[in-house]
């Protein structure tokens, strides 16, 4: 079985745990960010911080990062969203989008999607060939290790929520006039392609999961657990980043 099958997407929270590990992880997330950002503790500047999102259409990544950044003072972070690259971009490789965003020394970034679309969608829907997209995996992986010996803490998440959910989640958007414009025919087109991208998603752990860029899947079926369970699990990487840092 792989990662995806063993993962239990039967976890729940309620709502008085929710509301207090909630709090807990942000007020602990606030001080190690304040501390990497050297606001505190005299001014001195620690790692980068670079919490690349990835996952289901419709699993929840949006409602983790706006919990993850909600703390946080707008100034000391930055959020980008990457979609299909542009003329421009297509002419460049294919990491090259990218570098100009990854924080430096005390910044914080989160990408909601990110390099990883060259061994998933762009593998899947035919848009990189098989040369470009094989070989991806250890420019990604060498690319990685690169940016955390240089002073970056890297941290992956994959958040999947259950094929069943996520009709749930795309029927709730297409009812919700405010809500209608996150569901497109991509997303529909995706899902019959679902076994695809699963594959996909499952080679892609084995081949760039590493000592300096491990994956946390996230069970993201119940929308209070998957928050909790990414800020959490965060809070751990930036401990243990740091520790490396000062080693």
């Amino acid at each position: 079985m792989g990662r995806l099958e063993n993962l239990d997407k039967t976890v729940r929270l309620k709502q008085d745990e929710y509301e207090r590990r909630l709090h807990a992880a942000q007020v602990r997330f606030l001080e190690l960010r304040l501390a990497l950002g050297g606001h505190v503790n005299g001014g001195d500047i620690g790692p980068g911080l670079l919490v690349v999102m990835e996952g289901s259409d419709a699993g929840g990544k949006g409602g983790a990062i706006r919990r993850m950044v909600e703390p946080l003072d707008p100034r000391h972070y930055s959020v980008y969203s990457y979609a299909a690259p542009d003329p421009r971009e297509l002419r460049h490789h294919f990491l090259w989008r990218f570098w100009a965003k990854v924080p430096g020394r005390g910044g914080l970034c989160v990408f909601d999607r990110s390099w990883y679309g060259r061994v998933l969608v762009e593998r899947v829907e035919g848009f990189a060939t098989t040369a470009e997209w094989t070989r991806a995996y250890d420019e990604i992986v060498q690319f990685e290790r690169g940016l955390v010996q240089e002073g970056v803490i890297l941290v992956k998440f994959w958040m999947e929520v259950s094929p069943d959910e996520q009709l749930e989640r795309f029927k709730s958007r297409q009812g919700d006039p405010l809500r209608s414009w996150k569901l497109t025919e991509e997303d529909w087109r995706n899902r019959d392609k679902r076994h695809l991208y699963d594959e996909a998603a499952e080679e892609m752990f084995e081949r760039t999961d590493h000592a300096l860029g491990p994956w946390d899947l996230i069970a993201a079926d119940q929308k209070k657990f998957a928050r909790v369970a990414v800020l959490e699990t965060l809070i751990k990487r930036i401990e243990h980043g740091i520790e490396l840092w000062s080693a």
